[in-house]
């Protein structure tokens, strides 16, 4: 019987996913008019002020180490074609 790998997950997901809690709480804290959500006004503005900046730093960082990751491979690669 063959061993089968687990499925590949995206290194972006963690970046996607603190993105969309971002603009949720952005919307909560900014943007929306329930009168259920004033009394958690703070906590979603400060949320949306941690979450929107972490997600760009954590998906520019992502990015940032998946180029090296492919520069890494494809300089391997060029290297054993060459032997």
């Amino acid at each position: 019987m063959s061993e089968h790998k687990p499925p590949q997950i995206s290194p972006f997901l963690f970046p996607f996913g603190l993105f969309c809690f971002g603009l949720w709480f952005f919307y909560d804290g900014w943007i929306s008019t329930d009168p259920g959500m004033q009394e958690h006004l703070m906590f979603n503005r400060v949320g949306s002020a941690i979450l929107l900046p972490w997600a760009v730093i954590d998906f520019i960082r992502t990015r940032k180490r998946e180029r090296e990751y492919r520069e890494r491979q494809q300089a391997e690669a060029t290297r054993s074609d060459e032997a």
